[in-house]
């Protein structure tokens, strides 16, 4: 009974550790609203969950225009319109060899896809020329999007060093090296 007791407070001391040595990154960007998120985790990643998240085709646009998800996760393309609806994208983080099409289906019907690498996907449709989105795959669980004045913070990051990349509609993503041991700034100027 000793033995399980001990085992028992040794395994919720190591899961505990990693808790107690968390910091946040607090910062903005220019030009305000954006995706931020963090390459090169140090540590274990959190796995993604079982979750669903849809990216819908409402009113000839992609909606949300710009959503953020972890790699591995599945999307949901619904078409919410009265028409047909395609999607596609001609590369995965500018990587055109990743380009991909679901096909055109009719309204009510949706598609999945895992997107396993990470990066900016813009997504188009080749029988409404006008719409476009994006989908932003983030390598770990660690992302957000700005708020409108491009403030963002990002909590519960365990120590460590870092990539942290600043992605905008219509502008060059930018990376840096940060080392995070409690609060963290970094700010960004995307050109």
């Amino acid at each position: 009974m000793k033995l399980r007791n001990l085992l028992t407070l040794f395994i919720l001391t190591v899961l505990a550790v990693p808790l107690c040595l968390a910091g946040s990154i607090k910062g903005k960007v220019s030009p305000g609203k954006s995706v931020v998120y963090l390459e090169n985790a140090s540590g274990a990643v959190t796995l993604v969950s079982d979750k669903k998240v849809t990216m819908d085709q409402r009113g000839l646009q992609f909606q949300p225009h710009v959503l953020v998800v972890q790699a591995g996760t599945t999307v949901e393309f619904l078409n919410s319109d009265k028409v047909a609806h395609n999607v596609f994208w001609p590369s995965v983080g500018g990587d055109k060899k990743k380009t991909h099409n679901l096909g055109t289906w009719p309204t009510g019907q949706n598609k999945p896809f895992q997107f396993n690498d990470p990066g900016a996907v813009p997504l188009l449709c080749n029988v409404h020329p006008e719409m476009s989105g994006y989908i932003v795959v983030s390598p770990t669980p660690y992302f957000t999007e700005t708020s409108a004045d491009g403030a963002f913070e990002l909590p519960n990051v365990p120590d460590g060093q870092y990539t942290i990349t600043a992605w905008h509609e219509g502008k060059k993503a930018q990376s840096k090296k940060i080392t995070v041991s409690g609060a963290t700034t970094a700010d960004f100027t995307l050109q």
